[in-house]
This record gives structure tokens, C-alpha cells and sequence, in this order.
């Protein structure tokens, strides 16, 4: 048993230190001194015979190992925490959240969400990652993570928040220059802004047609290809709640509403219904909450994103 005790010191050390970026910090919060942090973190090094960290004079480096032990090691930490809350009748939630979020989805919808929460639950702690590219949310150990378009794991929870409808806008001095285009074949005439994410940027796809288009000017983001429509450079093709604030401006018009686009779901992600954290749960509610109140997330959407007269 003094072993066991003594593992989960040499564990708690070594998460707040890798958390905290040093023995030093590490060691104030824990208040046992920098010494003793640098010995059990140590001990922990010699009992799993791994090299689980590179001391530099600037900052600790995880190694492969460390890596894979921190995740294991901060999921069985939150969770001897969430026992002894539950058993003291404590539901307050608690511990590190991880969340995957796609970038601007994150930025515009979910980051607001986390200054809140924050302040509501001072045992909390949040952890939001930002990223287009794929993410193993079970291997990671995220608890959940919201994504825009096909889901490609059955191993998670999936709630639908809303859709994601795209379209074709463009700014009031390019359409005064080179006039609006009334069909989609329209926009083969066009200088249009491409987005090289796409597995084809130059076919523009609605739904009941597609149109090749060309474009001398290619971005690989969303909120970059909004700044070339602004400047006049193209007409773009992007989701309509990243354009609406600029629409309601009379910044940029959205183009050919009445030739609908396909759209692309709204998922917020999660490992299992079962055992769900409290921290977990706050956070899909808050997010849950947050999504079903926008407009700009259901079907129908651009039919009535018009420009301001």
C-alpha cells in the first residue's frame, strides 16, 4: 500500500510539472519543495524503466513515452478526483476538459462558451484545441470535440448540433465592377477566390448542378478567402455563418440563394454515454444550449441572409 501511495505521488508530480512547465512551478503548487518533485518524478522514471522527460535549461520536453504515460496518467488522476467528489456527495465539476474543436467553429462558437464556465466552476479547467485536421478523440483522450462534415468513427457518441450551409458571396465593388452573376454557370465567367482544402477547388458544387470555376488567387482558409472578398479580389465560397456579420454590414452579398448549396452536419462528439464526468456534462450542455439558439445553424439559413438595402 505505501507503494501504491508512493506511485500516485510520483504520478501527481509529474503531470503538474509536465502541466506547469517546470519542477519549479510544480513544486509551489504542490508545496513540497523543487528537490523533492525532481526525486519522485525520478523514481517514477526508474520504476517504468522510461525516459519520460528532456530537461533543457528553458523548458521540459515530453518524450514519445511521456507523451502516451501524461494521457494516461491526467485521465486516472481526474478520475480518483471525480470518485472521492461523488463520494462526498461533491458533483461540482472538476479537473482538466480536453476539447477538439474545428478552427473557426471553435473560435467563433465554442471559445465564447469557455469564460463562462470558467468563472462558474473555479475547480475546473479547460483545454481547447484548434485544429481542421483529422483528430483521434478516443486515442487523445479529448472528451468531446465538435466537427463539421462526415463522421468517420463509430466509437463515439454523436449529437447533431446543427448544419453548416455554404455559399457564394462576393463584395459590393467587385459586383459593381464585373456585374452579379444570376446562375451558378454564371460564375465560369468570373474571377472566383479558390480554397485549396477542398479536394477539388476548382468545382463548385450545388445541388442540383456543379460548375468549374477559375481563380487566379488560392488560400487555404476560410477566414483568409472572407479578407480577399472584402478587398474586391473574387467572388468566395465559404460557410454563411463566417460571412453573416459582413452581410449584415453590406460588407459582401450573398450570391444565387435561390440555387441552394449542399450543406455539411454539425456534430458535437463524445467517447460514451456511460460515466460521463461532471465536467463533461457542463460542457456538452453548454454547448448543446448555445448551438440549438443559432440561427445561423439550421437548414434554410441563406434563403434569408440577404444584404441590408
Amino acid at each position: 500500500m505505501e507503494r501504491d501511495t508512493g506511485k500516485l505521488l510520483w504520478m501527481t508530480c509529474f503531470v503538474r510539472a509536465v502541466e506547469t512547465g517546470s519542477f519549479s512551478a510544480a513544486a509551489r503548487e504542490l508545496g513540497i519543495g523543487q528537490p523533492n518533485v525532481s526525486r519522485h518524478i525520478a523514481s517514477l522514471e526508474a520504476h517504468l524503466e522510461l525516459r519520460l522527460l528532456q530537461r533543457t535549461t528553458r523548458r521540459l520536453l515530453l518524450t514519445v513515452e511521456g507523451e502516451r504515460y501524461y494521457a494516461e496518467a491526467r485521465h486516472a488522476l481526474d478520475s480518483i478526483e471525480e470518485a472521492e467528489a461523488i463520494a462526498r456527495g461533491d458533483d461540482e465539476p472538476r479537473g482538466l476538459l480536453r476539447v477538439s474543436c474545428a478552427v473557426l467553429v471553435g473560435q467563433l462558437h465554442v471559445q465564447p462558451l469557455v469564460a463562462p464556465l470558467l468563472q462558474q466552476h473555479p475547480h475546473l479547467e479547460i483545454e481547447l484545441q484548434l485544429s481542421d485536421d483529422y483528430v483521434d478523440v478516443v486515442g487523445e483522450r479529448y472528451d468531446v470535440a465538435v466537427r463539421v462534415g462526415p463522421l468517420t468513427s463509430s466509437m463515439l457518441v454523436a449529437r447533431k448540433l446543427g448544419v453548416s450551409e455554404h455559399c457564394v458571396f462576393a463584395s459590393m465593388q467587385y459586383l459593381e465592377a464585373h456585374g452579379e452573376p444570376q446562375t451558378p454557370q454564371d460564375l465560369a465567367g468570373h474571377e472566383c477566390i479558390l480554397h485549396t482544402k477542398l479536394a477539388n477547388p476548382s468545382v463548385w458544387k450545388f445541388r442540383d448542378d456543379e460548375v468549374h470555376v477559375r481563380g487566379r488567387y488560392r488560400l487555404n482558409h476560410h477566414e483568409a478567402i472572407l479578407s480577399a472578398v472584402r478587398e474586391g479580389r473574387g467572388i468566395g465560397l465559404a460557410p454563411a455563418w463566417i460571412i453573416e456579420d459582413d452581410v449584415r454590414a453590406g460588407r459582401v452579398k450573398p450570391l444565387l440563394v435561390d440555387h441552394p448549396m449542399p450543406h455539411s452536419d454539425i456534430h458535437l462528439l463524445y467517447p460514451t454515454r456511460r460515466h460521463l464526468s461532471a465536467r463533461t456534462r457542463v460542457m456538452i450542455d453548454a454547448i448543446t444550449k448555445s448551438f440549438s439558439a443559432k440561427s445561423c445553424m439550421r437548414t434554410g439559413y441563406v434563403a434569408g441572409l440577404t444584404a441590408p438595402i
